[in-house]
């Protein structure tokens, strides 16, 4: 089983009216009922947690049993306690996987992983978005065409201050005529980092088919392998411990 954790401000969803008849449960449980629409295999374990929650939802107990935390933030990013920040940086060098999503290329995990500002240009006109996939045999990309049209989206222009992918998987083309990197792998540690750009909360993204596939593929490609060691300690190796014998 793959455990993963939909993290979500959960704010906007309460405070204005139109946001929550297209999210009525919330944006987290969107996402959640996406990926358990896709789940044939009954390979993942979903749980939800908030910003409201104490620890944000986000425990040691429930941090220590996710393999993959999506992370959608906007309007209450200076609002996540530095304390679980760190935990969740922790966590992804010990081996968990990060989704980022949307605005949450602004959250204090992603700026902290990132070392970088991760600013950008954005405007909210409503226009229409081609999410090209530029990276076909990128498991991220399986079942995805050549692209995804959004008819209405919120624009996010270059240039986007991250540090250079590893790995491309999207480029968005927006009808004003910007571009942007739109999906975006990253090592960190252990860990896997995807960023994935679409999903402004007053569009109904989230429910769109295809970029729930995304989703569901990122959860995937995202998971740990289990053999890895933690590299955030550095234990001792006694001498009758090592690979080949010592003299």
């Amino acid at each position: 089983m793959i455990r993963v954790t939909v993290w979500n401000e959960f704010v906007h969803e309460r405070q204005h009216e139109e946001i929550r008849e297209l999210y009525p449960d919330g944006i987290h449980a969107c996402i959640a009922a996406g990926l358990e629409e896709l789940d044939s295999g009954q390979e993942l374990e979903i749980r939800t947690a908030t910003l409201d929650q104490p620890e944000h939802g986000l425990t040691d107990e429930v941090l220590g049993s996710t393999d993959v935390l999506l992370w959608w933030g906007h309007c209450a990013h200076d609002q996540v306690g530095d304390a679980v920040v760190e935990k969740v940086v922790h966590r992804v060098h010990q081996g968990m996987g990060l989704l980022v999503l949307h605005s949450g290329h602004f959250s204090k995990p992603f700026k902290r992983l990132m070392g970088t500002p991760c600013a950008l240009k954005w405007r909210e006109a409503g226009e229409r978005e081609r999410l090209w996939v530029v990276n076909p045999g990128h498991p991220i990309a399986q079942g995805i065409g050549r692209c995804i049209e959004l008819p209405h989206t919120e624009m996010y222009g270059e240039p986007f201050s991250i540090p250079e992918p590893e790995e491309q998987v999207f480029i968005s083309w927006f009808e004003g005529g910007e571009v942007f990197r739109s999906g975006n792998c990253w090592h960190r540690g252990n860990g896997r980092i995807f960023y994935f750009r679409p999903g402004h909360e007053t569009y109904p993204i989230y429910h769109n088919p295809e970029i729930r596939r995304v989703l569901h593929n990122a959860v995937r490609y995202l998971a740990p392998n289990t053999w890895w060691s933690d590299i955030t300690s550095a234990p001792n190796v006694p001498r009758d411990q090592a690979p080949e014998p010592l003299k």
